[in-house]
């Protein structure tokens, strides 16, 4: 290898591009690129932000309805709920920086979310988190658990945004590699949603919020690569730090400033800081942007031009504003003691053009930045394992002796039991404009709308072990499971924003999770009516080459006409009758049943037939709509006796159940059949819901009735509801 050769692997490892990619670049720019243009193309190039691994898949999301205003493309989906009002919506992750530095990972993970939803001009009123750990028997584990649920509310709650709902599992396969994904909600007039575009030769660039560091330099190229343990504890750039007092005065500022009609676009800084939201704001509007760098506030006098474009300093927005609103502009920042300047304009020529004391450091065109970089189409096969660990002989699998213990068991486990002692660290507060009605603890969190009858319910769902046996089917349950958690509330589910949270998809066996998970996903959405508006791809979460199990994440938005109609799944009434909506088979394969106790992770996954489920949900729906129902709760991990077990316990009542199957006792209680839901209701109601489900050809399963204060199921369990709250919650005792 000569010299030539040698300098241009070092910039490629430098910069993580390949080769073909910087040929690319020379052939857009005609000549080779500066340092400071190569750190352009290297973050915007990067995984984390081109997606160029996995944009072809993306393609097939069903993203349109009548009520979709702004799908895919835009910092958040945004969906039409009447009365003049839009829901934005959007999930992100921050995987990488959470297992380096989890209380800061996690905290400005919440506020480039938060930005997120700000930037489409909406007031984020809630926020969601989806979190996937290793084993909380590991010191570690228990760790990143503390510090990263302590980040999230630490930033929730000082920005005065409440946490309404979420979910939170333990499996080896996150020893490494901890997920954190966020998700956040925004409400806006639907005429005064702003757009993340340049436009208006000559208007002003300008920059809102802190001082530019050097945080988090080259954060979006880090994302990008696996996790390696010399990189935890050295090898990764500063993580940023958040400061939620400060954003919480952006949002108000910006909020004011969109509402007065003062500005043209409005973007956030977040991945790739600078460059990428100049770049891409340019590229929308088929204009280009000139900078001055010298102009760009900065906490260190001796920081690079590309450090400032590469800079992840949180708690920035860039705004695009005619010259004549600037006195305007300043006025509103000033107010709420915000510093803000004017580092550019907006050209006409395509160009990112970056100065710097009158001296030109970097001239590129923006499209090439924001969408330029080579696609890379992989070929994908499913793992040569797969069938060996999907097959499972349930005769070779003894069934518990004594199903009390078992029960008891389960409801002790990390996945299965209380996360009361994870979400009492949010503080029980609502935004602006709302009330919360069901905080965190149901199947999803609920939101009433100041001065309407609407309300709004949220949820995050995702499944890595059913994914890892069956992606196809993971990724079908994942919406499925969504839709069925808001349905359970009486809700109509309207949006999917989703994280797929992968390994690297240089693998062929990871690309066929990927491919197969999408599909999955799309079909769901397409047959239960609900189009994905907005998302996020995190692949390379891998550590010491093992990848975690193939996790997308569903988060779902859905309309509650009538906030005073919503079900709960707490049983309330003694002599309510107990129903079941679907049936449960023998499935016992991807349980967590089968985990607890065999410590077995195999056999297929649940299987989903999506127009019976569409039926259960919709039967649900106008159960409760109609004011029939007392309660209702989904059934998912730990099976049928785990959802009568939360209801018991939710509600302080016993139950008497007398349910016979022609299957086994085990798969009976503790099967993770799909397509359920646990309804009770007065007895003279129970016609009224026949009719419901005759009318969606859904089959109902009278259970038993609500009584005395123990859970009795036939003659295999009788246990006191205390003792159940007691076990339920020992994991909150413990931790």
């Amino acid at each position: 290898m000569n010299k030539e050769e040698r300098s241009l692997k070092r910039i490629l490892e430098e910069n993580n591009l390949t080769e073909a990619e910087y040929g690319e670049i020379v052939k857009t720019l005609n000549r080779e690129p500066n340092d400071v243009e190569l750190g352009l193309y290297s973050a915007m190039w990067s995984e984390h932000c081109s997606y160029k691994s996995s944009k072809p898949l993306l393609t097939i999301f069903p993203t349109q309805a009548e009520w979709v205003l702004f799908g895919p493309g835009e910092n958040a989906g945004a969906i039409d709920i009447g009365e003049g009002l839009a829901l934005v919506m959007k999930i992100e992750s921050h995987n990488h920086p959470s297992a380096v530095e989890p209380f800061h990972g996690a905290a400005t993970g919440i506020g480039g979310v938060v930005r997120d939803i700000l930037a489409m001009g909406a007031r984020p009123v809630a926020l969601l988190g989806s979190l996937r750990f290793g084993s909380l028997d590991d010191p570690h584990v228990k760790y990143l658990v503390k510090e990263v649920t302590e980040g999230l509310a630490f930033y929730g709650n000082n920005i005065e945004v409440p946490v309404i709902a979420g979910e939170t599992y333990f499996l080896e396969s996150y020893q490494g590699n901890p997920l954190v994904n966020a998700m956040c909600v925004g409400l806006v007039k639907k005429d005064g949603i702003v757009v993340a575009v340049a436009k208006g030769t000559d208007s002003i660039v300008l920059l809102v919020g802190a001082k530019t560091g050097r945080d988090g330099v080259g954060s979006a190229s880090f994302a990008s690569r696996e996790l390696a343990e010399v990189e935890k504890e050295i090898a990764h750039p500063p993580i940023p730090q958040g400061d939620p007092h400060l954003e919480k005065k952006i949002i108000e500022a910006c909020l004011e400033i969109a509402d007065k009609g003062l500005i043209l676009g409005m973007q956030d800084l977040g991945a790739a800081g600078l460059v990428s939201s100049t770049c891409e704001m340019a590229s929308k509007g088929n204009c280009g942007i000139e900078l001055d760098l010298s102009l760009v506030p900065r906490r260190d006098k001796n920081i690079t031009p590309r450090e400032i474009m590469l800079s992840e300093t949180q708690e920035r927005m860039l705004l695009i504003a005619k010259k004549d609103n600037k006195e305007e502009i300043g006025k509103v920042f000033d107010k709420w003691g915000i510093e803000y300047s004017v580092v550019g304009k907006v050209t006409s020529d395509g160009l990112l053009r970056l100065k710097e004391g009158g001296k030109i450091v970097a001239e590129v065109p923006a499209k090439s930045l924001a969408g330029g970089v080579p696609i890379r189409h992989y070929q994908g096969s499913s793992p040569a394992k797969l069938k060996e660990i999907q097959e499972i002989d349930l005769e070779e699998i003894s069934q518990p002796p004594d199903y009390n213990q078992a029960l008891l068991k389960l409801l002790s486990s990390s996945n299965v039991g209380s996360k009361k002692w994870i979400y009492e660290n949010f503080r029980k507060i609502s935004a602006t404009g709302t009330e919360v009605i069901l905080f965190p603890g149901d199947d999803a969190g609920i939101l009433k709308i100041e001065g309407s009858k609407k309300a709004i319910a949220f949820t995050v769902d995702g499944n890595g072990r059913y994914c890892y046996l069956d992606p196809f089917i993971g990724g079908e349950i994942a919406v499925a499971e969504a839709a069925r958690n808001l349905s359970s509330k009486g809700a109509r589910p309207l949006a999917i924003t989703d994280n797929l949270n992968f390994g690297n998809p240089e693998n062929k066996e990871i690309y066929w999770q990927l491919e197969e998970s999408v599909k999955g996903i799309s079909k769901a959405a397409q047959i239960l009516g609900i189009p994905v508006i907005s998302g996020n791809v995190s692949l390379n979460n891998e550590s010491n080459k093992e990848a975690i199990y193939p996790t997308p994440i569903i988060g779902m938005a859905g309309i509650i006409e009538d906030f005073t109609k919503i079900a709960t799944m707490s049983f309330k009434n003694d002599g309510d009758l107990i129903v079941l909506i679907g049936e449960n088979r023998e499935e016992l394969g991807g349980s967590e049943y089968l985990k607890v106790f065999y410590d077995m992770e195999k056999g297929l996954p649940p299987q989903i037939d999506l127009y019976l489920e569409k039926s259960v949900q919709a039967t649900c729906r106008e159960g409760i709509t109609s004011g029939i129902l007392s309660s209702a709760h989904d059934c998912s991990e730990g099976g049928l006796i785990v959802t009568l077990a939360e209801s018991c316990i939710a509600g302080g009542k016993g139950i008497n159940v007398n349910k016979k199957a022609n299957i086994r006792n085990d798969a009976l209680l503790f099967g993770e059949s799909q397509s359920c839901i646990v309804v009770s209701l007065p007895k003279q109601n129970l016609d009224s819901l026949k009719n419901i489900a005759r009318k969606y050809q859904a089959t109902l399963e009278i259970l038993g009735q609500v009584e005395g204060d123990s859970l009795r199921f036939g003659n295999l369990i009788d246990v006191k509801v205390e003792q159940l709250k007691q076990v339920w919650e020992s994991n909150f005792n413990n931790a």
